[in-house]
């Protein structure tokens, strides 16, 4: 990898990172349902007046941009928020770093074909990884085990999306790719967010916790990141994901008093050697 290609792959692990810290802001005061098409039209507005945005695609190209939009932002970003009512952000984001594994093992299914021996000493260390990380919060009842499965559901979807990026990017560009599939995470979250207005309340501090979450997580982080999916390839670009356990963890702790069990650090760890091991030699599926 080029020096280029390592910012892009920093920077966006820090954006999302600090992106669970923002979305438990803003539910100090936004309804779930309202976060994500918020944060969906900042990004939005963030990248649309950019020219690259507006390139013209071909009609063939927006079954699969559309499948994207669903996969990449829809579903994942609308079952972020709602898992935070149920589990801290620091989990949150300690659960996104196996990131890697799901890539990797879509990539092994979308290619039919059974991965080297050391991705899957690699996948199975990273996810007992995940279960350290999950068990203390599973302990704490039923809400914090629905609150576990969704943040792995959503991790699920990037595992998908980010195999089907890579090739979009490369035909298609990056902000063409980005734009339609905000566009549709847009139309399909935008109904339920205006029907949750009626349980909002304002304040400024969650406000502009949006406003960053849409400008940085949704906005110049996707544009960073697919970037670096067509250069390198969604399996090691999902390395970035490597950055974001250490941001949430310290902008829990310090900013939101979050308790962390010894164990889930453990974990932590352990799922970021099982990526690590997993990404030497992984290779996105095009």
């Amino acid at each position: 990898m080029k020096r280029s290609d390592w910012v892009l792959l920093v920077i966006p692990g820090i954006i999302w990172g600090a992106s669970f810290f923002f979305i438990a802001e803003g539910l100090d005061t936004f309804p779930p349902q309202l976060i994500t098409p918020m944060r969906l039209v900042f990004g939005f507005l963030t990248l649309i007046p950019f020219k690259g945005s507006r390139v013209k695609l071909p009609r063939e190209a927006y079954p699969r941009l559309t499948l994207l939009g669903l996969f990449w932002m829809t579903f994942p970003l609308s079952l972020f928020p709602f898992a935070e009512q149920h589990v801290s952000s620091s989990i949150t984001g300690m659960l996104n770093g196996a990131t890697p594994l799901f890539v990797a093992t879509f990539a092994g299914l979308l290619a039919r074909r059974l991965p080297p021996r050391q991705q899957v000493l690699g996948l199975v260390v990273g996810f007992i990884g995940v279960v350290f990380i999950a068990v203390p919060t599973l302990g704490e009842g039923s809400n914090s085990v629905f609150g576990v499965s969704l943040i792995i559901l959503a991790v699920s979807c990037y595992g998908i999306s980010l195999n089907m990026s890579g090739p979009l990017q490369q035909k298609f560009g990056t902000l063409p790719v980005i734009v339609h599939s905000q566009a549709v995470a847009i139309i399909c979250t935008l109904p339920f967010g205006l029907a949750s207005l009626p349980d909002a309340t304002f304040a400024w501090h969650s406000f502009l916790s949006i406003i960053a979450l849409g400008v940085g997580g949704t906005g110049i982080a996707y544009v960073m990141a697919i970037t670096l999916v067509g250069r390198v390839g969604g399996t090691r670009a999902s390395v970035t994901t490597y950055v974001m356990p250490v941001v949430s963890l310290l902008l829990g702790v310090v900013l939101r008093s979050e308790p962390i069990a010894l164990l889930s650090l453990i974990g932590c760890a352990i799922a970021l050697i099982g990526a690590f091991v997993t990404n030497r030699q992984g290779q996105s599926v095009d």
